[in-house]
């Protein structure tokens, strides 16, 4: 049975720096899927009205913490003690969002705390992930 931990915080989308709008996405963590984690937009924010869920590496999220991490369409890094930058890149631009370092990592905290670090593979089930692309084929 999957378990979801779903966070909702404050962020700042940085418009033009020093420009910056308010935004309250949820970060969702889900058992069902373990190396993952997701930073879930409401929907009166999107541009088509739809609820928006970017889907990235939590080890990449740890990692940016500490230091610059990622290298596509995620990037994340620190910014100063307080703050962590998380990009997003799209073929319509890149969104730019600040977060609170200190709820990134209590949201990642409750993450370890359903799976720990390295205990992820062992959730995963492979021959229903490859059952399910060959339906897909």
């Amino acid at each position: 049975m999957s378990k979801v931990i779903t966070r909702t915080v404050q962020a700042q989308l940085i418009v033009r720096p020093p420009a910056a709008r308010p935004l309250t996405p949820a970060l969702r963590y889900e058992t069902d899927d373990p190396l993952a984690v997701r930073i879930v937009f409401p929907a009166e924010i999107s541009l088509d009205g739809a609820e928006v869920a970017w889907a990235f590496s939590r080890d990449l999220l740890a990692e940016g913490l500490r230091g610059v991490a990622g290298e596509g369409d995620v990037q994340v890094r620190p910014d100063g003690r307080e703050r962590t930058v998380v990009e997003l890149h799209a073929g319509e631009g890149v969104a730019v969002l600040e977060f609170r370092t200190a709820d990134l990592e209590r949201f990642l905290r409750h993450s370890y705390e359903l799976v720990p670090a390295g205990a992820e593979r062992a959730l995963l089930d492979l021959e229903e992930g490859f059952a399910a692309l060959l339906r897909g084929v």
